[in-house]
């Protein structure tokens, strides 16, 4: 599959996870590098440029992406709540981490993550998500799909996610619609879903700004794939791999998303309860840094993008 993704913040990553090690700090020879999330290979790459000699320890849980030749790539196909069992002893120099979801999966994948693709509703990051029966026809691998959502939660438990992951004002009328809708036939891609959000919501809602589906899609990815407490479970396996020195990077996309990596950064950094708590890191970015406006021009999709540093002592 050719990349059409565009790596948001690339120098300004590679800069705040590395440019110590360019100063001299620690030194730059034999590195090894995480890059959590792999995607379109844009951060490993920038790495490699930079450090010839470094190591990057890819990890993906979409193993669709990788096609790569470097010798200097190790590629797991694993998700990177799995951390540890990847790196076993290994401790690493830096590690980063690019949330949410890349132009590749939204154009490319066929999952259902673009309500403006007409597509199977799936949503899970896993390639492909399947069923399948083992001995005596019972289910041997089962991957949570956004189709078993909302065509089997209760209406509150919709209600809940869309509002909870989704910061969505008119969740419990989406979630009545849904079921109401689902009486009558399965919803089984994402056109179904998309007239049902629109039914859903006051006409002056679907004429906004932001695509009246948004914020509903991006619960029901966030649900199917449990990605906010995977993200806390990947920040405190990839600090406790770090060497004292090493950074994390990361870039989060979506307010929740940013809340979970501000509080580890926090509890890091000491500045939890009142400051009290015993600091065992740096907070290289006191504000996050933003996408400027050239970048914004070129990737729309920069325009959320948040990257926020940390330095474990």
């Amino acid at each position: 599959m050719t990349s059409v993704h565009k790596t948001v913040l690339l120098n300004e990553t590679i800069d705040g996870l590395l440019v110590h090690r360019s100063l001299g700090e620690g030194g730059n020879e034999n590195l090894v590098i995480v890059d959590a999330t792999f995607g379109g290979g844009g951060h490993s790459r920038e790495i490699l440029k930079r450090f010839p000699k470094a190591k990057v320890i890819a990890l993906d849980q979409d193993g669709s992406v990788w096609n790569e030749n470097d010798s200097r790539i190790s590629f797991h196909n694993e998700n990177f709540r799995n951390l540890d069992k990847v790196l076993g002893t290994e401790k690493i120099d830096g590690i980063t981490f690019d949330l949410g979801l890349s132009s590749d999966q939204l154009e490319n994948s066929g999952r259902g993550f673009s309500f403006m693709k007409n597509e199977p509703l799936l949503m899970t990051m896993k390639a492909p998500a399947r069923r399948s029966l083992g001995a005596g026809g019972n289910p041997s691998e089962y991957f949570l799909t956004a189709y078993d959502i909302v065509n089997t939660w209760s209406e509150k438990s919709l209600a809940d996610i869309i509002y909870g992951y989704g910061e969505e004002r008119y969740s419990r009328r989406i979630a009545k619609r849904i079921v109401d809708a689902r009486q009558k036939a399965k919803i089984k891609t994402t056109r179904d879903l998309v007239e049902i959000i629109k039914e859903a919501v006051p006409a002056v809602y679907r004429r906004g700004r932001i695509h009246f589906a948004t914020r509903t899609f991006q619960a029901l990815r966030i649900a199917v794939n449990d990605e906010l407490r995977i993200l806390q479970t990947g920040l405190e396996k990839g600090f406790e791999a770090l060497t004292a020195g090493g950074r994390m990077a990361v870039i989060s996309f979506h307010s929740l998303e940013d809340r979970v990596v501000k509080r580890f950064y926090s509890a890091k950094g000491g500045s939890a309860s009142g400051g009290k708590e015993h600091r065992v890191a740096n907070i290289i970015t006191k504000k996050p840094i933003r996408a400027g406006n050239e970048e914004i021009k070129i990737n729309p999709r920069a325009r959320s993008a948040k990257l926020r540093v940390l330095q474990k002592i």
